[in-house]
């Protein structure tokens, strides 16, 4: 059964940082973070895709761009958020597909590709 456990979640001022962290039961090489805030839709926010050769491929949301970094180590993956803004704030899920999926939609920010999702860790950022 895949899991997919986030953590690193928290409660913060504008311009701080946190650094999320989700935990596979297995190595996913398709692998985003989305977030959900209450009354809207959840919105992809970064997702990776890793070839059979090594090579990384990554998609960033604008409104994150310059500010938020994926980044995977094995079965962990990560979420560098820098500058938050109170808008970041959200439940965070990560989430992961097939690598097919992966290379034939062009590393997708839209939830539907993706298969596995995790169960959140909330962020909340201060003004």
């Amino acid at each position: 059964q895949v899991q997919l456990a986030e953590s690193g979640g928290g409660s913060v001022q504008a311009g701080g940082a946190l650094r999320l962290s989700c935990a596979a039961s297995t190595i996913y090489t398709c692998m985003a973070w989305f977030r959900q805030a209450p009354g809207k839709e959840r919105e992809g926010v970064a997702a990776r895709h890793t070839s059979a050769g090594g090579g990384v491929k990554i998609h960033y949301a604008d409104a994150v761009k310059g500010r938020f970094t994926i980044s995977q180590d094995k079965r962990t993956v990560y979420l560098e958020m820098n500058n938050l803004k109170p808008e970041d704030s959200a439940m965070y899920y990560c989430a992961a597909g097939g690598s097919s999926m992966c290379r034939s939609q062009g590393v997708p920010l839209g939830a539907s590709g993706y298969d596995y999702w995790g169960q959140g860790t909330q962020v909340t950022v201060h003004s």
